[in-house]
């Protein structure tokens, strides 16, 4: 008889060991049956804040709460086996202190049971991701194109355009490194800068609407599949789910309207 092994999670430390190696596989997912589906591809699944925007029609991140992230972090555990669940820390709950970020990140982790936390941000976030992983706390850090910070950056602007400025990113790319985050989600940026924060650090970069060159990649899975009606212009679209799913409402209320429903079989009696 053959002995059946459970599947073992991917950690963190396996998704930091992955550079310069396979590229690293990510999307993002918000609920348990997608989750299912991503789990048998993905190395990591984050459970983005960009969930405000994709599931609950708000114009930007900032108005995520910590519970609405906790919530949808749970359905995603649950509904996966292997990949690697990383939970976005919503804007306001990490910026002010490291003690601050501890408590949220370890309510995040103790309720749902994800393996990590990321958190936007380059150097003034460093002390903050040295104290969270020097607590057991795995972090994944989030620079150039940070969308909590879509205020002070004045939109969703690709940045990086203005090659004086690509030491600041490089330096906040070391920075969140040498603090202890286990990878880098590198967003944003322009093809050269993306490659040169890569050739720096000696943690993988997960890009998103940054390079080929990075070590991973990231994309958010509604947009992928065509249900986001503003998709980025960086993003192949893979399905095209939105419409089939407008098809498939307006037969069933057509039906509905004319009676033809249900079958004869599909009556209970």
């Amino acid at each position: 008889m053959s002995a059946q092994f459970p599947i073992r999670r991917i950690t963190a430390p396996q998704i930091r060991a992955r550079k310069g190696g396979e590229p690293i596989v990510s999307l993002t997912s918000y609920h348990a049956h997608t989750a299912a589906i991503v789990d048998k591809y993905a190395d990591f699944i984050l459970v983005g804040d960009s969930l405000g925007m994709v599931m609950h029609g708000m114009d930007s991140t900032i108005g995520v709460p910590l519970d609405l992230m906790i919530m949808h972090g749970r359905a995603v555990v649950r509904g996966t086996k292997r990949a690697l669940v990383v939970v976005d820390m919503p804007f306001g709950t990490y910026e002010e202190s490291p003690h601050m970020a501890f408590r949220n990140a370890a309510k995040i982790m103790k309720e749902t049971a994800c393996g990590a936390v990321k958190l936007e941000g380059g150097a003034r976030m460093a002390e903050t991701i040295r104290f969270l992983s020097e607590r057991g706390i795995p972090v994944m850090a989030h620079i150039g194109l940070t969308p909590q910070s879509v205020n002070t950056m004045g939109g969703f602007k690709v940045q990086g355009r203005d090659e004086a400025a690509w030491q600041v990113h490089i330096d906040d790319a070391i920075a969140v490194s040498e603090a202890g985050a286990f990878a880098l989600v590198v967003e944003g940026v322009v093809e050269e800068l993306a490659n040169r924060v890569t050739a720096a650090v000696e943690i993988p970069t997960i890009g998103i609407g940054a390079s080929k060159h990075c070590d991973g990649q990231i994309l958010v899975l509604e947009d992928m599949l065509g249900l986001n009606p503003r998709v980025p212009k960086f993003v192949k679209v893979y399905g095209d789910l939105g419409p089939a799913i407008e098809r498939a409402v307006a037969d069933y209320a057509s039906e509905v309207k004319d009676r033809d429903f249900p079958g004869e079989d599909q009556v209970y009696r």
